[in-house]
């Protein structure tokens, strides 16, 4: 809240007089963009059909900064600008002249007055960046009255971005931030020690928040994959200015590289974990394209805490490691000692992810430890984000009263790659821990997994009534289940001939209907594998996923 009061005050009228200042006379280069362009999406704009994330909206010939939407999520990618990509991929005067004339209705709508979602600092630092970097298709057969209006804007919501970055919570959007005032101190007319001054701040953020295995602070795989895609053209853009990029800047960039290969299963897609969602492959396939580093992925992220098991096409990745700060949590999920397992192109256990686009009401079930596919004591979470309605919208939602120590150890020998790890988080409330162990070996034709429910000292849970464990294996909605000869869980894929027989030594499966939230179009229904008992009658389970 403090925070909040002191970004207020530097955008009031006591500070406003900083946001004035000379326009910049041209941009002298345009960053490339990584991301995606679709032509088509650059016909549907020209017909007023604005189709932002996961919503299609028409605005019936009227300016969409002019129209009300509820939807917060398609407000933030309008006022982003980074559709302008779009029209550049259309290559057509046409295209070129309807980018314009929306810059043109924002700048008469939003430009003026500093206020409201548009100039929120993490859309404005999307903005600055998007604008930089397609000026040349906004700019294209512009008049000069537009030309200067267009650069005097971006000049005044280059100096409100220094001026609020400061404030802006921690996380991905405060470091977006310092790279988009790098890419303004590259691409206009700067004096020398803008460019030094945004580069120093860039390294120090960079710096802090990307981990020394390349993951980032919050956990969250899809933030390794947002920030490439603007640090990947920062760097080169430094080298088509002539300029040396920062030692923090190549740095940071040669570890998220391998750190994003460290979570992508094979056949492209992201392991869910700690906010993601649906993969787009050609997205990761398009930052990948950069990677110098080919080879197999590392298997060990100690500071991110992640396992990853990879043998005979065979790939597990498993969440050993702390809750992210609480700062930057908000998306974070209760899933510790949650794993994934695919064979080759096809998923089998996952992790249900989350609706990126969805409804907010399905955001605190798919971050329950019940999402995911790891063990759950007494129907409760091992993390808490639930707050009162009035907190919430003050704070948001973020990961609280996690687990505060994941000791893990890997065990790697010949033929089997393995680890074994436990967490705390059921401690405080019920005085339990719970340890996984997981190995794969027979060149990868074989799981198998152990999980342990015990107090303090390796003694065995009381029969209390509060030993109640759920160990559940959630399956991708393509999979089929059925028995085999033996009673034994078989799951399969129409259409491949791979096929994983399922079995547990103390105890018999259940089936239970489950959702998967990371589809491509929404959540798809799916199943889940339940095995439920008490602790205090089995200390320890065997399981395993044998394929045949």
């Amino acid at each position: 809240m403090w925070r909040r009061l002191r970004g207020r005050l530097r955008v009031g009228p006591v500070y406003r007089w900083r946001f004035t200042g000379r326009t910049p006379e041209r941009v002298l280069i345009a960053p490339p963009d990584l991301r995606l362009a679709d032509p088509q999406i650059a016909h549907e704009i020209y017909h007023g059909r604005f189709p932002f994330a996961g919503y299609m909206v028409e605005t019936d010939g009227a300016s969409p900064f002019a129209v009300e939407i509820p939807s917060a999520a398609w407000l933030a990618s309008l006022h982003g600008f980074r559709w302008l990509r779009h029209m550049r991929a259309a290559e057509t005067e046409l295209a070129a002249a309807n980018a314009r004339a929306l810059v043109s209705d924002w700048i008469a709508l939003h430009g003026r007055r500093i206020g409201g979602v548009a100039w929120t600092p993490a859309i404005t630092a999307r903005r600055v960046i998007a604008w930089l970097q397609h000026s040349a298709v906004v700019l294209q057969g512009a008049e000069f009255p537009f030309y200067r209006a267009f650069l005097k804007s971006l000049a005044v919501q280059i100096r409100y971005l220094r001026a609020t970055a400061p404030e802006m919570p921690d996380g991905e959007d405060k470091l977006r931030a310092r790279i988009a005032l790098a890419f303004a101190a590259l691409s206009l007319p700067a004096p020398p020690s803008a460019l030094r001054n945004a580069s120093r701040l860039l390294s120090a953020e960079l710096e802090r928040q990307i981990l020394p295995d390349g993951g980032h602070i919050s956990r969250n795989p899809e933030a390794i994959l947002e920030l490439l895609a603007d640090l990947l053209p920062l760097r080169q853009t430094y080298s088509n200015q002539a300029e040396a990029p920062p030692e923090a800047l190549i740095g940071a960039v040669e570890r998220m590289l391998p750190a994003l290969r460290f979570y992508r299963h094979q056949d492209g897609t992201l392991a869910r974990f700690n906010g993601m969602g649906a993969t787009s492959h050609d997205r990761v396939a398009a930052i990948l394209h950069h990677d110098d580093t080919a080879g197999a992925p590392l298997l060990h992220a100690p500071y991110s805490g992640y396992e990853r098991l990879s043998m005979g096409g065979v790939t597990v990745i498993a969440d050993t490691g702390m809750p992210p700060p609480a700062e930057v949590s908000h998306a974070a999920q209760a899933g510790c000692l949650s794993f994934e397992l695919s064979s080759g192109r096809s998923h089998f256990v996952v992790n249900c992810g989350v609706d990126t686009y969805g409804s907010d009401d399905f955001r605190p079930l798919a971050r329950s430890t019940a999402a995911h596919s790891t063990a759950t004591l007494n129907d409760t979470s091992s993390a808490r984000f639930a707050l009162t309605q009035g907190f919430a919208g003050i704070i948001g939602a973020p990961l609280l009263s996690g687990p505060r120590s994941v000791p893990c150890k890997r065990m790697d020998s010949a033929g089997i790659q393995s680890f074994v790890a436990r967490h705390d988080a059921y401690v405080a409330r019920f005085g339990l821990y719970h340890e996984r162990e997981l190995a794969l070996g027979a060149g990868g034709e074989l799981l198998e997994g152990i999980d342990r429910i015990f107090r303090r000292g390796g003694e065995v849970a009381r029969a209390d009534g509060r030993d109640q464990t759920v160990v559940r294996f959630h399956l991708h909605p393509d999979v089929a289940l059925f028995e085999n000869k033996r009673s034994e869980l078989v799951l399969a894929i129409p259409g491949n001939e791979e096929r994983w027989e399922f079995s547990c030594e103390e105890l018999a499966p259940e089936v239970e209907e489950s959702l998967f939230f990371a589809g491509l179009g929404g959540p798809r229904r799916s199943r889940q594998i339940v095995l439920a008992y008490n602790a205090s009658d089995h200390p320890e389970i065997h399981w395993r996923f044998l394929r045949i």
